[in-house]
């Protein structure tokens, strides 16, 4: 009875004894450095990436913070003339810049249109993806060939891509009103009109965002399991109840994901806007994005401070949006 009932006495002052030696004063590493001692190779993998988005990334966006603040352009910034070094003279404003941001319906007026074109865009690339990928995701003959004529204008470089458009685009040589033509309709003035330049950009990058749309949603057809298919058709229920209730439902998760990065892509589609139309006819198809580069880089002086302020609000309604698009996503159960 004496030796059964020391050795719970024993056990029990062994683990104090380590508990003791494993709470003393300074022996604690903390949970940052024992997540570095356990995972150091990781650290060092992801140490070098870390550090050139600091570079390439953080800073800029640190210094176009700053510069939003300030009053700086072309005529006060710091500049070297030869051996002459002139110093900066810019000060510092406060929030000015976006007061009269906000406070200017030019900023509205672009808003609007880029919410409208944004919307446009991915909903028509949405769209048009969901229904290509359903139908190479059936057994036909030369679906290899069909998925990599659709993946084609993914492959092709933006700007290649754009400037074919704007040749076919040409309102006196272009093929497509050359077509038009040959059937006995007036030339359409694609980019020189406001509402066919809409259109005309609108197409374009839709045309540009299936092939992603087209491949993911593909993925995510895949990924969803054919047992559940053969059991709704032998409950009877028909194309669109199977689509309704097993594709749609299937594809949330990667509809979400896809849905958020292509407007974030969209919102910010400088070379599509600006290779097409310049912004024009006039400022009709001008988005946030091209304004901003429009002040930092074509008007004189170059607002560098104003360009800085638009970009920053550019910058916090993506990511009020992005909020926003999780909190909702939460709401209904797709967390990722």
């Amino acid at each position: 009875m004496a030796v059964e009932t020391g050795r719970p006495v024993a056990k029990a002052a062994d683990v104090k004894g380590i508990r003791g030696r494993g709470h003393r004063p300074g022996k604690n590493p903390g949970r940052l450095r024992r997540a570095f001692a356990t995972h150091w190779y990781a650290w060092a993998m992801v140490a070098p990436v870390v550090i050139v988005i600091g570079v390439i990334v953080g800073y800029p966006l640190v210094r176009g913070m700053y510069l939003s603040t300030t009053n700086a352009n072309e005529a006060n910034v710091e500049r070297h003339i030869g051996v002459n070094d002139i110093p900066a003279t810019y000060e510092s404003v406060g929030l000015d810049n976006y007061s009269s941001i906000l406070s200017d319906g030019v900023f509205w007026d672009r808003l609007t249109w880029t919410v409208v074109w944004t919307v446009s865009c991915v909903a028509l690339s949405f769209v048009l993806g969901l229904a290509l990928a359903t139908m190479l995701n059936r057994k036909l003959a030369g679906r290899t060939f069909y998925r990599m004529a659709l993946i084609l204008p993914w492959a092709v470089p933006a700007f290649v891509s754009v400037f074919t458009w704007r040749l076919l685009f040409n309102e006196k040589k272009g093929l497509l009103n050359k077509i038009l033509e040959g059937g006995g309709i007036d030339a359409i003035p694609w980019l020189n009109d406001p509402t066919w330049a809409k259109l005309s950009v609108i197409t374009v990058n839709v045309w540009l965002g299936v092939p992603f749309m087209l491949v993911a949603m593909l993925g995510g057809l895949q990924s969803i399991p054919g047992e559940l298919y053969e059991a709704a058709e032998m409950d009877g229920a028909n194309a669109w109840q199977r689509f309704r209730h097993i594709t749609l439902p299937g594809l949330r998760s990667v509809a979400s994901t896809v849905i958020l990065i292509s407007g974030i892509w969209t919102f910010n589609m400088f070379p599509v806007i600006f290779l097409l139309t310049r912004g024009g006819p006039g400022d009709a198809t001008e988005i946030l994005v091209t304004y901003a580069y429009r002040l930092s880089f074509v008007v004189s002086p170059r607002d560098f401070a104003g360009s800085a302020a638009w970009g920053v609000l550019i910058l916090a309604l993506l990511s009020i949006i992005a909020v926003a698009y999780r909190r909702a996503l939460r709401k209904q159960g797709e967390v990722w």
